[in-house]
């Protein structure tokens, strides 16, 4: 009987965790290698699960691709390991066990590493290795992005009629990473293809039973379990899950009256559970009917805007904005940055800026300077976040707060690497790139968590993007701005430019963007700051002109600030035809020169409004 009859008709047992097992032996490194250094420990694992009751035994193959290979040096034996792979579940199964082919999910919460394209490669690479073996099915395992999944399924389908078995793996019961919910994804799934929809890993049996109680009968494909164990405890040094197999038996029964006809295990789970399982379900009849109780649709709640103000992209796409980049002090002294706050609010800009440990040297929390200078001084605070300091937790956390502080305005950067700052030991976290940052943050918008779960409401944040565009390609510096853009980005601030020409190709590389551009423009404060920016800082050069006027004053502190306030009103003028967004960089806290640069912005500005009321075109 072929797989595809044998799960019409009877409930089938599936098999147990490979890793679980080998790590359980002492062994800890890529399992997927296994297959040719240690293929006798890994064909004993394929024949305990079968002597346990498995109908569908997977082959050793759940990373046996490109990608997930190269972490190991091992990219150039995908075919090796994945037709050992086969070769070791055929033998073991010895005709009383169907064979399928795994291949596991790749992408995780960062969306953006590997690419869509360099998936599909990989993808297609070990799928071929696969179906080249005359095995009985394919199963996909432990998809967290069903974007990925659904790419992959359409391929497979197009490439083989073997059944399909499609799994997603869930942070939170119920609902996919990206708030789909699991009724959803496992429809889309059953629509492009797939024999069997269903859910693997991450939860166990409890929480499983839980999200698939809302989820109706496929109207073709079949249903799947396969759970961990347990939730996993740490005991010297090395992962355990303790899970009774007679309480993973008791949850078996559940799963198959949820509408499960393949039920196995995931992490965790050994043949002791795989012999529990099929006790209790191994060949009953599938159930064909079920009632799904009607729940009313958790809608998030809009954030109240009776009193809101524009964000920072709405004030730039219809007239001119300015907003101060104030960094806070590395001290604790706060009297001058706040006098300095205060100030550049009297000036009238838009927004104070406040870096996030920039050049990875610790500051006082910018949050903590927001909410005072929001608070005492109604300053509109842009809040900088990276990615190098915060895992995800830290990351979602830290957007709840801000968004409970009424701070609305946030420049998602992935951050200067720790090995350049203070403290060059620290570790960098990265579990996000500023691109995967925005793309999450837009995602609290829809009152979305990361994982996928209701936030009761939404938030409001707008998004700020960098954009350096000190580089040799500008082209390509924009295209990285467009592939922001996709992702959700509102608005751009720029990186401080020192060419009047520069500041010109920049407009005429981006006036096709709808989203707003705050160009940067910085005062130099002295010749030395003007040399160690033009020598030290990756992509920023001075013209010699620049250089040399900053020189002339080399002994005079006052004339050299002086003439860097010249200098940036002369890159302002050639800005403010151009760009309805200013972005002013202060340094080393000296707050007067920006808000001098800020009153001579409302100046010029003021003259350009009344030059156009008097009908004389200014451009």
């Amino acid at each position: 009987m072929r797989l595809e009859q044998a799960l019409q008709e009877k409930t089938l047992i599936g098999d147990g965790a490979m890793g679980t097992l080998l790590y359980s032996y002492g062994v800890d490194r890529c399992f997927e290698e296994l297959n040719l250094s240690h293929a006798k420990e890994v064909q004993n694992v394929h024949k305990a699960y079968v002597r346990a009751g498995a109908d569908v035994i997977q082959t050793n193959t759940y990373g046996a691709n490109y990608i997930k290979l190269s972490r190991y040096g091992l990219e150039d034996q995908v075919k090796t390991i994945n037709t050992a792979a086969v070769r070791l579940a055929k033998e073991a199964a010895d005709g009383e066990a169907y064979v399928v082919g795994t291949l596991g999910g790749i992408r995780d919460i960062q969306k953006e590493i590997p690419t869509m394209d360099e998936l599909k490669r990989s993808f297609r690479e070990q799928l071929y290795c696969l179906l080249m073996e005359d095995i009985d099915g394919l199963i996909f395992e432990t998809f967290y992005d069903l974007e990925e999944l659904t790419t992959v399924l359409e391929i497979a389908r197009q490439e083989t009629d073997l059944p399909l078995i499609t799994q997603v793996s869930m942070h939170e019961p119920g609902v996919m990473q990206n708030g789909t919910p699991l009724a959803d994804a496992l429809q889309l799934l059953e629509q492009k293809g797939a024999d069997v929809v269903g859910v693997n890993c991450r939860l166990g049996p409890y929480h499983m039973i839980q999200a698939l109680e809302d989820v109706p009968l496929p109207e073709k494909a079949g249903l799947s379990a396969y759970p961990n164990a347990s939730l996993p405890d740490y005991e010297d040094g090395r992962l355990i899950y303790p899970t009774d197999p007679n309480y993973f038996r008791k949850s078996a029964l559940d799963l198959y009256r949820q509408g499960a006809r393949l039920i196995g295990g995931c992490c965790g789970t050994t043949p002791e559970h795989i012999a529990a399982v099929a006790k209790e379900v191994k060949g009953r009849k599938p159930i064909t009917e079920k009632v799904v109780p009607f729940k009313q649709p958790s809608v998030p709640k809009k954030p109240d805007d009776s009193n809101r103000e524009a964000h920072l992209h709405e004030i730039a796409q219809k007239k001119r904005s300015i907003i101060v980049e104030l960094d806070p002090p590395k001290k604790l002294n706060t009297e001058k940055y706040l006098r300095g706050a205060k100030a550049l609010r009297d000036a009238g800009v838009d927004s104070v800026t406040l870096a996030d440990n920039s050049l990875a040297s610790p500051r006082i929390s910018n949050t903590a300077m927001a909410t005072i200078i929001k608070q005492e001084y109604d300053i509109n605070p842009l809040v900088h976040i990276a990615c190098r300091d915060r895992n995800l937790i830290g990351l979602q956390s830290h957007l709840m707060g801000l968004h409970t502080l009424g701070i609305r305005e946030v420049l998602a950067v992935t951050g200067d690497p720790t090995k350049i700052g203070d403290f060059p030991g620290a570790t960098s976290v990265y579990d996000l790139s500023s691109f995967d940052l925005i793309h999450y943050i837009k995602q609290l918008n829809e009152g979305i968590s990361f994982s996928g779960k209701s936030l009761g409401e939404k938030t409001d944040f707008s998004v700020a993007a960098a954009f350096n565009p000190n580089v040799r390609n500008l082209n390509r510096a924009v295209g990285r701005l467009e592939k922001k853009i996709s992702y959700g980005a509102d608005y751009f601030i720029s990186q401080p430019v020192f060419s009047e020409k520069q500041i010109a190709d920049v407009y005429e590389a981006t006036k096709h963007l709808d989203t707003p551009v705050y160009i940067g423009i910085m005062p130099l404060t002295s010749s030395r700051n003007a040399e160690f920016l033009h020598h030290e800082v990756p992509g920023i050069k001075l013209s010699p002109e620049i250089r040399e006027s900053m020189e002339k004053h080399s002994h005079d502190k006052e004339r050299a600030q002086a003439e860097g306030i010249a200098i940036a009103k002369s890159l302002i003028d050639a800005a403010l035809d151009l760009f309805n967004g200013i972005y002013l960089i202060t340094p080393f806290l000296r707050y007067e020169m920006t808000v001098e640069l800020t009153e001579y912005i409302n100046q010029q500005t003021a003259k350009q409004e009344r030059k156009i009321s008097n009908g004389i075109n200014i451009i």
